[in-house]
């Protein structure tokens, strides 16, 4: 059994079969993965949804054992993935701890969608951060950059993608997928959720290792 809680600055080595948390973490994500795929709101929307899901999925599969992750970084993929999971089974503008949130707080729209984007760069930026640390060489400084960059760059494609696919796809569940709410800087407000999400993330991880005898 693995006993360490291993960080982006551990020693790693791929240990599936004696790592409890990785296995907890997956067997989670399972479970809410196939609670999201029952009957969703809008199955098209779900459908779309997921497509990105199961590359990422995939690809940490395949990876595993040649470029193994920390668990702290599987936390954070796993965190994500579950809050995707959530907006993909109801729609990102119909969860209902985003109606609960817009009345609680008189806010104008469901921002469920909102928080997500922020966690995207809150939650992710730590793994590519990671890459960038263990298999690409990088020194701390360029890691964190390479890290943001990254996160702004799949924050915009994936705005391109959903312009994309709407206008592919039949009106009513384009419109589901892209969640705008009738907000026409929606794109760019998500964006910079995921950016200042990101930014949190770098800046505690500066200031521990600031703080590091």
């Amino acid at each position: 059994m693995s006993d360490t809680f291993t960080t982006a600055t551990s020693e790693i080595q791929p240990n599936f079969a004696s790592n409890r948390v990785q296995q907890l973490l997956l067997a989670a994500y399972v479970a809410v993965w196939t609670w999201a795929a029952i009957n969703p709101l809008n199955p098209f929307d779900w459908f779309l949804e997921n497509l990105l899901t199961i590359v990422t999925v995939v690809t940490l599969l395949i990876t595993y054992r040649r470029f193994p992750l920390s668990d702290l970084s599987y936390v954070c993929i796993f965190t994500f993935l579950c809050l995707h999971a959530i907006g993909g089974h109801y729609t990102y503008s119909e969860v209902p701890i985003g109606f609960w949130l817009k009345q609680t707080f008189e806010l104008s729209r469901n921002h469920y969608d909102r928080i997500v984007h922020f966690c995207f760069g809150l939650l992710l930026v730590y793994a590519l951060r990671e890459v960038g640390l263990r298999f690409g060489g990088a020194n701390p400084a360029f890691a964190s950059l390479a890290g943001f960059g990254l996160i702004l760059a799949g924050s915009a494609s994936f705005e391109i993608i959903e312009m994309i696919v709407a206008m592919l796809v039949n009106p009513k569940a384009g419109q589901a997928y892209l969640g705008t709410q009738g907000d026409e800087w929606d794109c760019q407000k998500d964006m910079a959720a995921a950016a200042i999400g990101s930014i949190c993330t770098l800046m505690a991880i500066q200031g521990a290792r600031t703080r590091r005898p």
